[in-house]
């Protein structure tokens, strides 16, 4: 509960009175795009970004304990989100840097020392690997949001102590794993055995990627596991910072291997290797569909999927609605709106509808959007050029389908990808901004009449990732969290997101579960042994 609290304290921004008034009393144009509500003065000025205190040390692929060029020599630009500017030149991977990566990753696991020590040696390496963290936070939120453009804060007082506490957990899981003695109907001694899977594919993506990092590796190697990682093109650095540090903590080379590359290249060919015993991706649902078809075609390795959403979140007629407010623009905006679990869906009950309305559009206008170096700063620019235009199309989609520009819809100067916060009211649900995933910031508010309707909209997308529920009823509160298909409900709090809590979706957003200890079952195999009793005092 302690990172979720510093993201409620830290990302999230009271209405001040005065402020609301005279926001509450401007009007609203539908249909045709035009805006009334004019930006927030909360922007603050982006045209002579501040310099990161960092170098950047490590570009290369990491194989075998080893930072080396790629095999074709190849390399790709990171950019700066808030410029657009060249940050530094990785290594671009491939198909033959994936098979060597993979060679020492098989190496690692089939002779080397990782899976053969105990249990508690690699918890210590875990737990020297989180203190390296808490040393180097400072570098390595720099880096995140450099490379990423989330806010620095929210980068070094959320996201690293997570992780931190994260690999801790995991830790403390490593020398707790073990099987079962079960009974059986004849003299035999039936034992479980819970064994590392073997060498994992894991794929993390680009709007979380240090913290997805974490997610990854840390219950891998809790269960014994080697790795090969492939980062995502778009935010290469901390993955390779971080992995610099789980060797200095003391991981043996060859157990975790980081390959920067792009989809087509190296995330395909690691989907289809034959040698890749498990695999993990987190990202679209579009790729996920890819990475699971190229894993079966080759060997049949299991996959787990963490994938796209759809979010409601469900402001129920008794809610606390100032509470409701803060809540809803934080479940949507945080993160630049580049989070899977969004609630991108605010559905708002008719009686309280008005009153929502207003006051959401006013949080929206007050927000805080400007370099993510600077302080205080609740909104960095979106991470490319790429995402830009396409939030920016949904945008034009929303105006186009009849809904209504509350406030923003444009961008925010002329250098970087930043977008002001856009509010829409009267939604429908066969509107593009209703169904598909925008991963922006851009809030969808629709109204709703009573229980059964709001569960039937809420429950009628192909998603089924999370849920907020708003509600001073607990009987309304048991009712949808049991209803709605999702892989979490969220009842009065959002984005709370502890080690031991258990994440994954329903229908298309994904399969299996990241973090808690039904992770840890992506990483085992269960083998039974059975061996005859003679002449047993009992069975």
């Amino acid at each position: 509960m302690a990172a979720a609290s510093r993201i409620s304290s830290l990302l999230s921004r009271s209405l001040a009175s005065s402020s609301a008034a005279a926001l509450l009393s401007k009007g609203r144009i539908s249909g045709v795009g035009r805006v009334v509500s004019s930006y927030s003065t909360a922007t603050v000025a982006i045209d002579n970004p501040i310099t990161p205190s960092v170098k950047v040390n490590y570009t290369k692929l990491l194989i075998n304990g080893n930072f080396v060029d790629s095999a074709s020599g190849k390399t790709f630009p990171t950019y700066d989100p808030r410029t657009g500017d060249v940050i530094a030149h990785v290594a671009e991977g491939d198909a033959e840097d994936i098979n060597r990566a993979v060679s020492a990753a098989r190496k690692a696991f089939d002779e080397g020392p990782w899976p053969k020590m105990t249990a508690y040696e690699r918890s210590m390496v875990l737990f020297r690997f989180a203190d390296l963290i808490d040393k180097h936070t400072e570098e390595l939120a720099t880096l995140e949001t450099w490379d990423n453009g989330k806010p620095y804060e929210q980068a070094a007082k959320v996201e690293l102590p997570m992780i931190s506490r994260l690999i801790r957990y995991y830790a403390g899981w490593a020398d707790k794993i073990h099987g079962l003695t079960a009974p059986a109907d004849s003299p035999h001694l039936v034992q479980t055995i819970h064994e590392p899977i073997g060498v994992a594919g894991q794929i993390i993506p680009w709007n979380f990627p240090l913290l997805m990092f974490a997610w990854k590796v840390g219950p891998a190697l809790a269960c014994g596991n080697t790795i090969v990682l492939k980062t995502a093109e778009q935010t290469p650095l901390t993955a390779l910072y971080a992995a610099k540090l789980l060797h200095e903590a003391g991981l043996p080379p060859g157990a975790l291997n980081v390959v920067s590359g792009f989809g087509p290249t190296a995330g395909a060919a690691l989907a289809s290797h034959m040698e890749v015993d498990k695999l993990a991706f987190t990202g679209s649902t579009l790729t996920g569909k890819i990475v699971l078809e190229l894993a079966a075609k080759s060997n049949l390795k299991p996959v787990t999927l963490e994938l796209g959403g759809k979010s409601p979140f469900i402001v129920c007629k008794d809610a606390d609605l100032d509470k409701a407010v803060e809540l809803a623009h934080f479940a949507l905006f945080f993160n630049q709106g580049q989070c899977c679990c969004a609630g991108s869906r605010t559905y708002v009950h008719e009686d309280v509808y008005d009153e929502f309305l207003e006051k959401a559009k006013a949080r929206a206008l007050k927000r805080s959007v400007g370099d993510p170096f600077t302080a205080g700063i609740e909104q960095g620019p979106q991470i490319d050029s790429e995402q830009f235009e396409k939030i920016m199309r949904y945008i034009r989609s929303g105006v186009d389908s009849g809904a209504t520009l509350e406030t923003g819809g444009e961008r925010i100067g002329s250098m970087g990808y930043y977008i002001q916060p856009t509010v829409f009211s009267n939604v429908k649900e066969d509107m593009l901004i209703a169904k598909d995933e925008i991963f922006g910031p851009v809030q969808s508010i629709l109204k709703f009449k009573d229980i059964d309707e709001v569960i039937r909209r809420a429950n009628t997308t192909t998603y089924g990732l999370a849920a907020g529920v708003f509600t001073q009823d607990i009987d309304t509160a048991n009712t949808l969290t049991r209803a709605l298909k999702v892989g979490t409900v969220w009842v009065n709090c959002y984005d709370v997101f502890d080690a031991a809590i258990p994440f994954g979706g329903y229908k298309m957003s994904g399969q299996g579960r990241e973090k808690g200890i039904h992770c840890l079952s992506n990483y085992l195999q269960v083998k039974a042994v059975v061996t005859p009793l003679k002449n047993p005092a009992w069975i």
